[in-house]
């Protein structure tokens, strides 16, 4: 059996909640170890597009494949291949650093301590492997949470807002890792608003009012937008057209 060509597929995505149309006809793939970078205001949609790739909501119409898989007929399936950090907590506070990837691990399938060691040593905290939970720092809690995805290995992995309310020293670290999980293969999808991390990602995707507004690395949408500055770039790109590439 040929594996697909990408990692990621969406093909005219709309999800609607009532009259409001959250996402608009969005459409862009990620290759297989590809760091792949939503960038835009709060409230943009990038949260939800990132919870139907997860199988945690489903489209309104359009067509959403993870691994060869189609999210909205085989959610379940799609969920054993991926990872996915939210932008909140969903540690267990009275157990041990440990006892949490032990619990997340049993969800995936995982067996043994190596994999739980191994995520543990992925983001720092294998020296605080038996720390309550409750007793951590808040960027402590993060790497953690970041561990818990991690811990079954999967292809995919999905991060909204992951550097969300922790220090700069924190992001560069974070970062570092999932350029390290790039490296070994894993395709990254990665939400955010700080301008700063974009150039971070192999490629951007532009996202306002539930649309993609402008697609391509750092510099080539610097260079479309004629501006040395992300930021402006953004702004010039943000209109309601979809910029191609």
């Amino acid at each position: 059996m040929n594996e697909p060509a990408a990692a990621v597929v969406v093909q005219d995505l709309v999800k609607r909640f009532g009259t409001f149309t959250a996402v608009d006809h969005v459409s862009f793939d990620a290759s297989r170890g590809e760091v792949l970078g939503f960038l835009g205001p709060n409230g943009a949609g990038k949260s939800t597009i990132i919870r139907i790739l997860c199988g945690l909501l489903h489209p309104t119409s359009g067509k959403v494949l993870v691994g060869g898989l189609d999210v909205a007929r085989q959610p379940e399936a799609v969920r054993a291949q991926i990872g996915y950090m939210s932008q909140r907590f969903s540690l267990y506070n009275d157990l041990t650093a440990v006892e949490n990837l032990r619990f997340f691990g049993a969800v995936y399938g995982v067996e043994g301590d190596e994999p739980v060691g191994h995520a543990l040593e992925i983001v720092d905290l294998a020296d605080r492997r038996s720390s309550i939970v409750g007793t951590l720092s808040g960027g402590q809690r993060r790497r953690l949470s970041l561990a818990c995805a991690l811990v079954h290995r999967p292809p995919v992995l999905f991060l909204d807002e992951p550097t969300v309310g922790v220090d700069p020293l924190l992001r560069v670290q974070f970062w570092a890792h999932f350029r390290a999980l790039s490296d070994a293969g894993t395709t990254i999808v990665v939400s955010s608003h700080v301008m700063d991390e974009a150039d971070r990602c192999d490629e951007l995707l532009f996202v306002r009012s539930g649309k993609i507004t402008a697609r391509g690395t750092g510099q080539e949408i610097r260079v479309r937008a004629g501006t040395a500055d992300l930021e402006q770039a953004f702004l010039r790109l943000g209109g309601n057209v979809e910029v191609t590439r």
